[in-house]
């Protein structure tokens, strides 16, 4: 009996078929050194034409190779985990912690009330004791309108829960669940008849809220029925208000029952004060302010962190990270459980490249491996110690699940809601200025929660990363390509700025976490410098075959082979992965193309950005995604034609390389056929081959450019500078 106590609440694998991918590694690396002897050995003599142009090439290639091996870091030791949550059942079940879930809004006309009541009411329905599950919604927009919806989504649980339980509903995110379901035939009609009325009472709330949400305001008869939307009365703007703080449903409350008479969670509505003289530090801000109000509400030892549209598509998804932090042998040592980042409105081939499949599939599975994955920013579980600051090795978190149930409030919601809103005031963080620096989510950065994962790693902690077959949480990606372009610029803007900064990986995690996992970080952290040996490969080598320089071998030398092994065997790897991670062909190419989009206009623009910023001339920014769009858009999004019908830099670069390759191409191709030389011979046709590639990648440009009519076509500003500026370049090539 003793040794069934002790079983492990988890369980781990080691990925398969390591030898083969090491040995596909080696192989590789070896192509790589032929190549860099290639290079070396071939030079041009400084008096010959395109010696520059040579060694360019050459330091773009090592970057690449260096690259690469980070790259392959993260990927030699994936593990798997998995758990059983039938032990914590039988161990645990009374003495299961109480969690605190955090909900993250902050704009109700680009995050939908009716969206972020589906995400809550997901996470309310979780099959977890109701009593010890307390929502938190931060309202960073300070809207009545995301006020309303939630006074909406509080009573409406009241039959949601009940129905969810009783028929083990998958997922419990209203707004999916029906979107998706279809009612079959049923024997009884007492059940058939429940669910219509649920779908009936859902639809008449969602009607009234995107009512409400449409008209922009609320009806005065609903704020005669609730007090609390009086507080909008003071309200100046939307950055510049008082806190306002209610919980809609007291868990503790005897009263607070749902129809059948069960408990239900703790809901809170948040929206922390925020005046114009204070930096109120975005999501990060926003979160700690949720951390301190909530360790006086409920002060749950384990909090999940959520976007408002990642709502939750597997209920058990609570106990399995449980599993995790209350495992007897290493639970203690746990301080954040991560679940993968997935999306539900992908389309079948992806068009722009938004699936993180790869990502979520094997490299941060590896990054597991390594010592612990980074923190994504939502999904994920952490242990409230570890979050404010605690370093791991302190006497009290050791063990320290026993008596996470311990500590009890017992105090009204009326006095909880007066002594709380001080905890969400713009100058409590004055007076203790450890917030966003030792305690909570780290300040400063556009990716607050890498940084916060790393810190949290380095204060001894590990990570854990559970990718069940069931996705525990599924969001919206980005549906335009500019959506996409903007948010990776976000991305690699902050992950670099982390890089330059004390917080880079080499130094903040020197003996603190593994060389492997500083390296598992600069994969990430290094996108941005990707973009100037990309841009280098994607235009040098075009001009040059335009004026008439070769940079690599000829088809019939030998030192055409490793150049055609690494291309081939690389780019073969890369498609089977994808592909075994869930992607088909096409989504793979769409793959390829964001690629380069990516890298030659996000990260550029990010890494120029973080440049001026250490020469003091620009200052961090926030940029929230929009979760809706224009019916057009959306049916082109449907039918995977990409959107180029806005004005922005970025699509002045693409279409500016795109031109500039096409011109390269019908110029070289006109070189080479009046030089009237054999195919094989020719020092030229590898260049024309990477010219023609980047030519056909860039199909879906031209098309926008000259040929589609629609709204989604690429503006007329962009394609006249970008004619321009192609034009200049291959005239400077030629000259």
């Amino acid at each position: 009996m003793e040794k069934k106590h002790h079983l492990p609440l988890y369980a781990t694998k080691s990925g398969k078929a390591r030898i083969a991918f090491q040995l596909f590694a080696l192989s590789l690396f070896v192509g790589i050194c032929f190549i860099f002897v290639y290079r070396v050995s071939n030079i041009p003599s400084e008096e010959e034409a395109g010696r520059w142009a040579w060694i360019g090439l050459f330091l773009s290639e090592l970057w690449f190779c260096f690259y690469w091996f980070m790259t392959l870091v993260v990927r030699w030791n994936p593990i798997y985990r998995c758990t059983f949550k039938d032990r914590l059942s039988i161990r645990y079940e009374e003495a299961l912690p109480d969690i605190d879930i955090f909900v993250c809004t902050a704009d109700p006309m680009i995050e939908p009330p009716a969206m972020v009541i589906n995400t809550v009411l997901s996470v309310m329905a979780y099959d977890y004791p109701p009593h010890k599950l307390n929502v938190y919604l931060s309202d960073d927009g300070c809207s009545d309108l995301t006020f309303y919806a939630m006074v909406e989504a509080s009573s409406f649980s009241k039959i949601w829960l009940p129905f969810c339980k009783k028929f083990k509903l998958e997922p419990r995110s209203p707004e999916a669940y029906f979107r998706t379901a279809v009612l079959e035939p049923l024997e009884d009609p007492v059940k058939a008849k429940e669910w219509s009325s649920i779908k009936k009472s859902y639809e008449g709330m969602k009607k009234r809220i995107e009512t409400t949400t449409k008209l922009g305001r609320v009806s005065e008869d609903i704020r005669k029925q609730h007090k609390v939307f009086r507080e909008w009365n003071s309200v100046a703007s939307r950055r510049d208000h008082q806190t306002i703080l209610q919980i809609l449903i007291d868990g503790k409350d005897p009263k607070a029952v749902d129809i059948e008479g069960q408990p239900l969670p703790t809901l809170v509505y948040l929206a922390r004060e925020k005046r114009p003289q204070y930096h109120h530090n975005f999501k990060a801000g926003a979160v700690n302010a949720l951390i301190r109000v909530s360790s006086r509400i409920s002060n749950g030892p384990i909090i999940l962190i959520l976007d408002c549209d990642m709502y939750s598509n597997n209920s058990e998804s609570m106990r399995d990270a449980v599993c995790f932090f209350m495992d007897e042998e290493k639970g203690h040592e746990f301080g954040f459980v991560q679940f993968p980042q997935s999306f539900e409105n992908l389309t079948k081939n992806d068009v722009y490249g938004n699936s993180l499949n790869v990502i979520s599939g094997v490299e941060i599975l590896g990054f597991d491996g390594n010592g612990g994955p980074c923190f994504v920013g939502t999904g994920c579980f952490h242990r409230r110690n570890a979050l404010c600051g605690q370093k791991y090795g302190d006497q009290e978190c050791k063990a320290n699940w026993k008596g996470w149930n311990d500590i009890k409030i017992e105090e009204s919601a009326s006095v909880l809601e007066d002594t709380s809103k001080v905890l969400a005031s713009c100058t409590y963080e004055e007076k203790y200025a450890q917030w966003g620096n030792e305690m909570g989510l780290k300040y400063g950065c556009p990716v607050e929660n890498i940084l916060t994962g790393l810190a949290i790693q380095c204060r001894g902690w590990r990570s854990i990363y559970f990718n069940p077959e069931r996705k525990g949480f599924l969001g919206l990606a980005p549906t335009t390509l500019l959506q996409t372009l903007v948010q990776h610029r976000r991305w690699s803007e902050g992950d670099f700025q982390i890089f330059v900064s004390r917080y880079c990986p080499f130094v903040y995690g020197y003996k603190k976490i593994p060389l492997k996992l500083q390296l598992s970080y600069c994969a990430y952290l290094l996108w941005a410098p990707n973009c100037l040996a990309t841009l280098y490969y994607v235009a040098v080598p075009s001009l040059c075959l335009l004026r008439g320089i070769p940079l690599f071998p000829k088809i019939s030398s030998a030192w055409v082979l490793p150049f055609a092994f690494v291309i081939i065997v690389h780019r073969a790897y890369s498609l089977g992965e994808f592909v075994w991670c869930g992607g088909t062909f096409q989504g793979w190419w769409n793959g390829q193309r964001m690629w380069l989009f990516k890298r030659i206009s996000s990260y550029f623009f990010a890494f120029i950005d973080n440049i001026l910023k250490l020469m003091g001339f620009t200052d961090s920014a926030f940029a929230i995604t929009a979760k809706v769009t224009k019916t057009d858009v959306s049916q082109r999004y449907e039918q995977e034609l990409m959107e180029f019908g806005a004005s922005s830099p970025m699509f002045t670069i693409i279409a500016t390389m795109a031109l500039l390759n096409a011109f390269c191409f019908v110029g070289g191709m006109k070189w080479v056929l009046m030089d009237m030389q054999i195919w094989f011979s020719n020092p030229f046709t590898l260049q024309i081959l990477l010219c023609a590639l980047l030519v056909i990648i860039n199909l879906p440009v031209y098309q926008g450019l000259f040929l589609r009519k629609d709204e989604g076509r690429m503006p007329s500003s962009v394609t006249q500078w970008s004619l321009m500026f192609a034009a200049l370049a291959c005239a400077l090539a030629c000259y």
